[in-house]
């Protein structure tokens, strides 16, 4: 809440230094028209329940991430964008076949936990063996030399709940390397409390990753009330016993496609504006919050755009391939188009649910501050607040583009509180959307994407350090 207050006080205080000079009131009567365009279309919602309907859960590699790859370009056709086209980029594949587990010890009950994303196979008869708990990844790596030998490592670090999501870096790097640390102390097994807010009982998956010259271990996540009451069987002071059964499967470099749909500018079409999201999700659930809703969102955003006004710059939608299992589709678009990234006149990635957007914030140079002041004034009618720090860090597609070069770079913060009670669950489903809420995104993906496209003047990068 005092983050949200603080950003209000800033949105309150831009007004004053506030350029027109940018825009016109033409095109200021334009944003507002778009504004309401948006608010009042169902098209996000419509394409949300297209995607997670009729092509479902999205994972690397499979049938629906082909299906999901063919309905994309069918629908940036469909609504008409000018260039619509692919992009390969490879991955490693991977698939997840069966998961179970259970307690043995002390007494036989069943293990809520699903593998992630990269894991090795157990035995057909899975593992069984006691449990060692951590409270810390840190923890783990201090422990001594071959204490976990024939032992199943466990951590037990609980994400902490908040607005813009900021427990979920602390908390992902026991997914990250978990197992890694865990075999380097002789464990045969590596469990992890879920990366997740929620108190349902679903557990949560996401990508992991082995160290050459360690050992692979069987690498899972339990759901947070199963990780309870692990811990409280532990703390009883007897030997905890569990089974764990996974079977998956390392498929060798797989390959998919960024999807891109774009509408030309009318002056300088060789400039643009970049918005989307990924396309893949995980297998668990149909991928409506990651990141079904910033795929919806962006490709309406660029629609209700084209119907107002076709801007001077243009405005394109990349789609991004393989992000889960490693942002495989932003490193292969950011490196095919190295030689061209000064092209990029703003870029926002939608990766963060469907929750309201609060907050807008940019990363560029101070020359280019008016630009953004005059974005914030048009969103302030959809709540969302002017945050003046001038540090945005976009979203994870974006990566690759920050550390190939200095870019213009945008956040529109969703908020978040309860997104990581679903993300990367069997729960990450339609009826989690809130169509209202989507049409809110989607405004503000809108106003941003034209008023940047069509500024007077080109927004600029901070200078490179």
């Amino acid at each position: 809440m005092k983050k949200i207050i603080t950003a209000l006080l800033l949105a309150s205080s831009f007004a004053a230094h506030t350029t027109n000079n940018e825009f016109t009131a033409t095109q200021l009567q334009q944003v507002s028209e778009l504004r309401d365009k948006a608010l009042n279309s169902d098209l996000s919602y419509q394409l949300l329940e297209s995607l997670t309907t009729e092509v479902g859960p999205r994972l690397p590699g499979t049938d629906n991430d082909k299906k999901a790859v063919a309905w994309a370009k069918a629908q940036f056709e469909q609504l008409g964008f000018d260039k619509v086209w692919l992009e390969e980029a490879s991955f490693p594949e991977w698939r997840r076949f069966s998961e179970s587990g259970k307690i043995i010890t002390p007494s036989e009950q069943p293990l809520h936990l699903t593998a992630l994303g990269h894991s090795v196979s157990t035995p057909k008869a899975g593992i069984t063996a006691e449990v060692v708990l951590f409270e810390t990844l840190d923890e783990l790596i201090a422990a001594p030399a071959n204490s976990l030998t024939g032992k199943i490592a466990y951590i037990n670090y609980k994400m902490n709940r908040d607005i813009d999501g900021n427990g979920y870096g602390p908390a992902v790097r026991a997914r990250s390397t978990g197992s890694v640390e865990a075999a380097k102390k002789g464990a045969i097994g590596y469990m992890m409390r879920s990366v997740s807010t929620a108190h349902h009982r679903f557990a949560h998956t996401g990508a992991s990753r082995y160290q050459d010259g360690v050992s692979k271990i069987p690498n899972v996540a339990i759901a947070n009330p199963d990780a309870d009451q692990i811990a409280r069987l532990i703390a009883l002071g007897k030997p905890v016993k569990v089974n764990i059964n996974i079977q998956t499967e390392d498929l060798g470099e797989g390959q998919s496609y960024n999807v891109i749909g774009q509408f030309n500018g009318t002056e300088n079409p060789e400039q643009y504006v970049l918005i989307g999201g990924h396309l893949d999700s995980w297998d668990l659930g149909t991928g409506a919050l990651d990141d079904g809703a910033g795929v919806a969102l962006t490709m309406a955003a660029a629609k209700h755009i084209s119907e107002i006004k076709r801007p001077k710059r243009s405005v394109r939608v990349v789609l991004f391939a393989a992000e889960e299992l490693g942002l495989w589709g932003a490193k292969a678009y950011f490196k095919q188009h190295a030689n061209e990234l000064d092209k990029i006149v703003a870029a926002a990635e939608s990766d963060f649910g469907a929750d309201v957007v609060y907050g807008f914030e940019s990363n560029v140079s101070a020359h280019s501050l008016p630009i953004v002041r005059a974005i914030a004034k048009q969103l302030a009618p959809l709540n969302v607040a002017y945050i003046a720090k001038n540090d945005a860090h976009g979203g994870p597609d974006l990566i690759p583009l920050k550390n190939a070069t200095s870019a213009a770079i945008f956040s529109l913060h969703q908020n978040g509180t309860d997104y990581f009670d679903y993300h990367h669950t069997a729960d990450d489903t339609l009826d989690k959307v809130d169509p209202v809420k989507l049409k809110q995104n989607t405004a503000a993906y809108a106003v941003f994407a034209f008023m940047a496209a069509d500024a007077k003047t080109t927004i600029k990068a901070k200078p490179a350090k």
